[in-house]
This record gives structure tokens, C-alpha cells and sequence, in this order.
């Protein structure tokens, strides 16, 4: 990618500054993308993932992080959205070195960017940025931060779930409800705990054979493989892994009424199959605004942690939820569109406010 291909990319998606971090002594290569500073200093988790080439890198952290900028303004937190990716593989190089080496880098933006934990990436890895520098959260409870935020992440998905199921069908009973879960790792295995506990029927997928099981197991839930998920008779579809996944060809296969999943980024394009969701009827939760729990989780650790609280505030998804999916209805655009109509509203209320110096 060129650098004028580079600077259109920032132009689409409104980004203020990305900052390329290389560290050859401890093989460090990271992008840090800040959207949006607003509402707050940008906050958003570090991922460290394989990427093909660098181009999806910094593709999938421009995406990432104007998601945290809606994410955090529809859930009424004072935070901006930001994101950063390490490249590589988490298991050859994730080192106490490398993680310190990017604590430096993120101390350099002097607050303007708060990391925190997200795919592949630890409270033990935030303990050794912590080493580096003070914007960090997602800290062990033993060094009084909320420690794991996957808990409170599926909470606040099962609030939106309830809430898409109570528009669909007039309540928000999941008894007996069938659902696909797709990714059973730390927010979907918590999610299908809710779920189970409630009476629903599950159906999961994951590259994980073992947690299968255990989840088919003590859960009583069905396994599927692959593709094979998109096509359950199911009520609701909860997509859990990675994001990009309703695409024409899975969006034709669905047979569920309902989506609500905590994977990001859910729509390969939202321009296209926001829409394609609209017209085939189907009810879709924003995943941007349903999996905010955990923005919400370590933003309470950013202000002085509360469980209670960070609960108390995730289950206020649910009637931001009826209110997204009320607006797509009466403005008869998709909810995608509608959730992020609300969000840019008020940022661009707070943008006024803070006019006068």
C-alpha cells in the first residue's frame, strides 16, 4: 500500500492519527489507530493476530477502532475509540520484552490512547505494559483493576439479545429459543452460560474441538461444523469469533430470525449487508452497541472499578437496543445505520459543548 493509499484509507474512515510501531531488538511491529477523542481519551483493546500482509493489519484497526468510537459514544461513556494490533503469531512472539517495548509506545501518546486486553492478549500481557505506562486497563483484580471483562461483554450481548428478541416476536422470554453460537471462546462460553440458564436450545461451532465438548456436555448443546452454522432452523444466529462474516453467500443461508453475536465488525459491508439484513426481514442487534460491555467493563476501571456498576450499566443495553431497533423501523433504514446515526448524534452534541473554552 502506498502512502496516498494509506492517507485515503484515514480520509474514509475519519481517523485523527495511526501511529507504526517497530521494534527490531524485540521484533515488535504494531499499529495504533485513534479514531475519534471527542468524547474521552480513545480507549480500545490490543490484539495480536497473523495477519496475511500489513494491508489487513491496518485495514482491520482503522475498522476496529471507528467501531470503539461509536461503541463507546452509544453506551454514553466519556471515551473516544481507538485500537491496536500487534502483527505476528501470539505464540512465537508474545515475550515480557515485546509487550514492555509496546507499554512504551502507548506511553508516548500521553493518555490519548488507554489499551487493553483483546484477542490474544492477557491480563498477565496488560501487567507488563502496566510496567511502561499507566493508560492501560483490563489489570488483574489484584492490582485493582476489573480483571477478565468477557463476563460483562456477554451480559450486556445477552441484554441486546433479550431486547432484538422482545422487538421480534413481543417478549423477551429466551425459554425454548433456539440458538446458534458461533466461537465458544471466553464471551461466547459466558453467553451460552446465560443462555443455558434461562432454557434455551443451543447450537455451537469453534475451531476448539475440546471445548465443544465440554459445552455439548454440560451444556446439552448441539455441534456443528464449519459453514454448517449459518444454516441452522434456529431463532437466533449469535456470531462470537471473528468478524466479517455476513457476507451475501452466509446471509442467504441464514434461516434465523434474530442476530445477536459479540464478534465485531459482524457486516463485511454495512453499506450493502445492512440493508440485504433489512430486506430479508431478519432483526439485527448492532455489534457495536450489544458487545459493549467490556468498553464499559474497563472504562469503570478507568474511573475507580465497580462490578455492580459495570453490570448495572450493561444491562442498560437492552433499552438502547429497543430504541436502535424502534428507529430502523419507523425510519425504515437498516439498524446498523440507525445505531450509528445515534452515536454521531452525540458526538457531534458534546463536540458543540466543548466550543467554549
Amino acid at each position: 500500500m502506498s502512502k496516498s493509499e494509506i492517507f485515503a484509507e484515514l480520509v474514509t474512515y475519519d481517523h485523527e492519527q495511526v501511529v507504526f510501531c517497530n521494534d527490531n531488538a524485540t521484533g515488535l511491529k504494531a499499529i495504533i489507530a485513534i479514531h475519534n477523542t471527542v468524547l474521552g481519551p480513545g480507549l480500545g483493546g490490543t490484539r495480536v493476530w497473523n495477519y496475511a500482509s500489513e494491508t489487513d493489519a491496518l485495514n482491520d484497526v482503522l475498522r476496529l477502532s471507528r467501531g470503539m468510537t461509536y461503541k463507546a459514544a452509544i453506551s454514553g461513556l466519556n471515551l473516544g475509540g481507538a485500537k491496536a494490533v500487534i502483527i505476528g503469531d501470539a505464540n512465537q512472539i508474545k515475550t515480557e520484552a515485546l509487550m514492555r517495548k509496546f507499554g512504551r509506545f502507548v506511553e508516548n501518546l500521553n493518555g490519548k490512547y488507554i489499551t487493553a486486553e483483546d484477542v490474544n492478549t492477557t491480563t498477565r500481557d496488560m501487567e507488563y505494559v502496566h510496567m511502561e505506562t499507566s493508560h492501560v486497563v483490563g489489570l488483574p483484580e489484584s492490582m485493582g483493576g476489573g480483571g477478565d471483562p468477557s463476563p460483562v461483554t456477554a451480559y450486556g450481548v445477552y441484554m441486546g439479545m433479550k431486547a432484538s428478541a422482545k422487538h421480534a416476536w413481543g417478549s423477551d422470554s429466551l425459554a425454548g429459543k433456539k440458538v446458534a453460537v458461533q466461537g465458544v471462546g471466553k464471551v461466547g462460553g459466558h453467553l451460552l452460560d446465560f443462555l443455558h440458564k434461562e432454557g434455551a436450545q443451543l447450537v455451537i461451532s469453534d475451531i476448539n474441538e475440546a471445548t465443544l465438548k465440554q459445552y455439548a456436555s454440560t451444556h446439552g448443546a448441539t455441534v456443528v461444523s464449519g459453514d454448517e452454522i449459518y444454516s441452522q432452523p434456529v431463532d437466533i444466529f449469535a456470531p462470537c469469533a471473528l468478524g466479517a462474516i455476513l457476507n451475501e453467500k452466509n446471509i442467504a443461508a441464514l434461516k434465523a430470525g434474530v442476530i445477536a453475536g459479540a464478534a465485531n465488525n459482524q457486516l463485511a459491508d454495512e453499506n450493502v449487508h445492512g440493508p440485504m439484513l433489512l430486506e430479508k426481514g431478519i432483526t439485527y442487534a448492532p455489534d457495536f452497541l450489544i458487545n459493549a460491555g467490556g468498553l464499559i467493563n474497563v472504562y469503570q476501571e478507568h474511573i475507580g472499578y465497580n462490578r455492580e456498576t459495570a453490570y448495572r450499566q450493561a444491562e442498560h443495553i437492552f433499552d438502547v437496543t429497543l430504541e436502535i431497533l424502534k428507529t430502523s423501523v419507523d425510519q425504515k433504514i437498516h439498524s446498523q445505520k440507525a445505531a450509528t446515526l445515534l452515536a454521531e448524534k452525540r458526538i457531534k452534541a458534546i463536540a458543540s459543548v466543548q466550543s467554549t473554552y
